[in-house]
């Protein structure tokens, strides 16, 4: 624990009270009924006003570690030098594209620089709508593809939920591959036969676009679904639907705004471990390790294809956040959190297993590396929404951070910072085992 910092320009109550009368209610906090007051970070911790530390287990977006020394030096540094717009020639953005795309096959050679995922996303329908000269798109079930107007009606998990405006007929929606409690499920119909099941959704999905005089020119996917669920698509799937959606001249976009820069621990991005060949990817959100900085990345033809109409993006691939990027994949590749990633995701996997195996409101648990989720259910699969929030409230409050997520709100989420130790696993399974057992114990003295 370290010092509360007396130098705070407001105090916790104060800081609320001033966030409630400026703030509109529609920017939601975690932990709303009583927030964390967060005031510096270090690694894989946070700390809160009063010194307090906790372990942070939900943050994919400090990558490298909150505050890495490299990274704010590169970011203080060039801040003190020159920070403008891309339009004046700089060696970062010509150092960041020729670094970023080293690390992608080909012919993925080129990259436009954004600010978040969701610019870099927006980026990818512009292109694939002026490459194929086609409108419509195919999205999976509960992907979150960002919070632009042109992002919503690719985004289920947005566009479903109550006050949602729903579908939008240039939209076409597959069911996505969850083989645990989706429409097709390996437990009942084998692993294999479901995949089939559900490549056979984006086949039909085309046909049923093409019988309603649509054309399609763009297929999304997450490379593995978050907001959704941490969803992990079965061998093979996007590989598959890829090759669908090409054949029918659409192009494939895999977005790996929070997959990316070698969290599965098994390739740098998730979309390889499917043996995919997007024709765009999008990525974000680690890219800064919280500083906002994005990057779509595709092939020389489709970003030229907006000529003679120039992109240009004010803040887009400006010093800084290019230094900063850089910093970042140089981080990435020294200090090995690929296999780091790798090692400790899979302890942690095979120790959740363990607890799946004594706690029956735990229904799957699935993940690659650092991206894992916990699925909590009743019997009969149903979504145990309140005993996924019960295990997060009580986590904070041993200050452990982990997040829910899912179309249900029913799977605890993990996917820490990748500087996350074994150590660090040992105490979150620790506390989640203790936590688990109070549960399970509540849940079966109300049931008598």
């Amino acid at each position: 624990m370290l010092s509360p910092d007396m130098n705070q320009a407001l105090s916790k109550i104060e800081t609320i009270a001033l966030r409630k009368k400026h703030v509109s209610d529609v920017c939601t906090l975690f932990f709303k009924s009583d927030p964390l007051k967060i005031i510096r970070a270090a690694g894989q911790y946070m700390y809160d006003e009063a010194g307090h530390k906790y372990l942070d287990c939900m943050n994919n977006v400090a990558h490298v570690g909150h505050c890495h020394p490299a990274v704010v030096k590169a970011a203080t540094d060039q801040n003190a030098l020159l920070s403008t717009n891309s339009r004046f020639l700089h060696d970062n953005l010509s150092l960041l594209a020729h670094k970023l795309t080293s690390v992608f096959p080909e012919p993925l050679k080129v990259g436009i620089f954004c600010n978040s995922g969701s610019e870099a996303n927006d980026l990818a329908l512009r292109l694939a709508r002026r490459f194929t000269q086609r409108h419509d798109a195919i999205v999976l079930d509960n992907a979150y593809h960002g919070h632009l107007v042109s992002l919503i009606p690719l985004s289920p998990y947005k566009f479903k939920q109550p006050g949602g405006e729903g579908p939008s007929d240039w939209v076409h929606v597959v069911p996505n591959p969850d083989t645990y409690r989706g429409k097709y499920q390996a437990d009942v119909l084998g692993l294999e036969r479901a995949t089939d099941l559900y490549v056979d959704e984006v086949r039909k999905a085309f046909d049923d676009a093409e019988k309603k005089g649509r054309k399609v020119g763009i297929f999304y996917a997450e490379s593995l679904q978050s907001c959704a669920g941490q969803i992990i698509h079965p061998p093979g799937y996007l590989r598959r639907a890829f090759e669908i959606a090409r054949q029918r001249g659409a192009l494939c976009v895999a977005d790996e705004v929070q997959t990316g820069y070698g969290r599965t621990g098994t390739h740098m991005w998730a979309f390889e471990m499917q043996g995919a060949r997007p024709d765009i990817v999008t990525i974000g959100k680690s890219m800064g390790n919280g500083h906002p900085v994005s990057a779509l990345i595709t092939t020389r033809e489709i970003a030229d294809c907006l000529a003679p109409i120039e992109y240009f993006n004010t803040c887009g691939g400006n010093p800084v956040s290019c230094a900063v990027a850089l910093a970042v994949l140089d981080v990435c590749q020294k200090e090995n959190f690929q296999q780091n990633a790798a090692v400790v995701g899979n302890f942690m996997l095979k120790e959740l297993q363990v607890l799946k195996q004594k706690y029956s409101c735990i229904g799957d648990v699935r993940g690659m590396g650092l991206f894992i989720g916990i699925e909590m259910v009743y019997p009969g699969k149903k979504p145990a929404t309140d005993l996924a929030a019960q295990l997060q409230a009580a986590l904070r409050y041993k200050r452990i951070l982990i997040s829910v997520d899912g179309y249900d709100g029913n799977v605890v989420k993990i996917k820490p910072p990748m500087c996350f130790s074994m150590e660090n696993a040992k105490t979150l399974l620790q506390h989640m085992n203790v936590e688990l057992a109070k549960i399970e114990g509540h849940t079966l003295q109300a049931k008598l």
